[in-house]
């Protein structure tokens, strides 16, 4: 009985109390929302047409299965068997795949088809597939185009080449992995040392202390966000130069390698970014550590939070075509500006209004703490 009880004075406090409530169900809410609309973004919106052009050296009645399969699709190709137009040779026909005037190459040894029906010559067929990876368009014709070379037959030696180089394809995987992690060290960072900046006072009944004093709420807010702005900085850039000194040894290519394509712009408005979001995280954690009653509860509303910064971090990396719009997003705005230095095409306007906005929001939060903090109902739950 006495286990029951107790049971029952547990549950009684967490069903009790909206706020604990809350801090369970959000979560989910907000993973169902935000992944939706990530969904509907990625999956849900205009279908791209392709209208793919292709050189052909020598021949194969799987092109026609290919052309097929193109129009099932809803895409189109144009098969320019050489010479044609613009190329006259392989490597011609090569130098317009590597410019971009063309998706794709495809190369058939002599007698193709009938080698692999078994009436033609004794040599292995072979067949040969070449395209940018860099490249949408060229990129979807050689998924499509190699899934169907590879079940045409098992008679035959297919390769297929990539044109896109080593350092284009780590500059594009870091652009699309760092920004997260930077939002995450840098979160995990802040929250480390502003969770109990606030509600850790309020547990200790220090804060009453400096409220009576004659010191403006404006300048105890501003107290609290900055230093811990600049000690979680300290935090966030070891953090961040542990992962970037890492990670290009991690998938197999050099550092100097990895960041050629970045110029030293690029390096300041990477920079400016990470600073920009350091006191938003904190002023952010500041404010939800202020409305809490302990420490624990702080806590809880800060994993929320957590959430929110996780998502915002990685939907730039699934949801293409995002528009100027993002600017006005905190910390998207500034994921966005640092994949686009970290890919090597650095939107200086970009990073400035996203470094700009992110110091505005962060201004409006200190001002929200200076309000909660001559709030008697929020301070001492009166």
């Amino acid at each position: 009985m006495k286990l029951l009880a107790l049971m029952k004075k547990e549950f009684a406090r967490f069903f009790g109390d909206p706020k604990l409530l809350v801090t369970m169900i959000i979560p989910g809410l907000l993973i169902y929302v935000i992944y939706s609309i990530m969904g509907s973004a990625m999956f849900g919106g205009e279908e791209v047409k392709y209208d793919f052009r292709v050189y052909l050296s020598g021949e194969s009645q799987v092109v026609e299965i290919i052309d097929d399969a193109l129009a099932d699709s809803g895409w189109t190709a144009e098969f320019l068997t050489l010479p044609a137009e613009g190329a006259q040779t392989v490597e011609e026909a090569l130098d317009r795949v590597n410019s971009g005037e063309a998706d794709a190459l495809l190369v058939f040894s002599d007698g193709f088809d009938d080698a692999i029906a078994g009436t033609g010559t004794a040599t292995v067929p072979t067949a040969e597939l070449m395209y940018d990876s860099q490249s949408e368009a060229s990129a979807a014709f050689a998924s499509l185009a190699g899934n169907i070379l590879d079940s045409y037959g098992r008679t035959f030696e297919l390769t297929m080449n990539d044109f896109a180089e080593s350092a284009d394809i780590m500059r594009t995987t870091m652009a699309g992995i760092l920004p997260f992690l930077i939002v995450i060290f840098v979160f995990s960072a802040c929250m480390s040392v502003t969770l109990e900046s606030v509600a850790g006072e309020k547990e200790r009944g220090t804060l009453a202390t400096i409220l009576v004093t004659s010191a403006r709420r404006t300048d105890i807010a501003l107290g609290k966000v900055l230093p811990l702005a600049c000690v979680s900085l300290i935090g966030a850039a070891s953090s961040f130069l542990g992962v970037v000194l890492s990670l290009p040894t991690l998938m197999g290519i050099s550092v100097d390698v990895a960041v050629a394509g970045i110029s030293a712009v690029g390096y300041i408005m990477l920079l400016l970014n990470i600073i920009s979001i350091v006191p938003l995280i904190v002023a952010a954690i500041a404010t939800v550590s202020t409305l809490s009653r302990t420490v624990k509860e702080a806590s809880g509303y800060t994993s929320v939070i957590m959430i929110i910064m996780m998502v915002l971090s990685i939907v730039a990396s699934f949801v293409s075509g995002i528009g100027d719009w993002v600017v006005a997003l905190p910390i998207l705005n500034a994921v966005v500006a640092m994949q686009g230095v970290l890919s090597g095409a650095t939107v200086l306007w970009q990073c400035l209004a996203a470094f700009a906005i992110n110091l505005f929001y962060t201004a409006l939060l200190i001002l929200l703490i200076a309000r909660l903090l001559s709030s008697e109902r929020v301070m001492f739950g009166k």
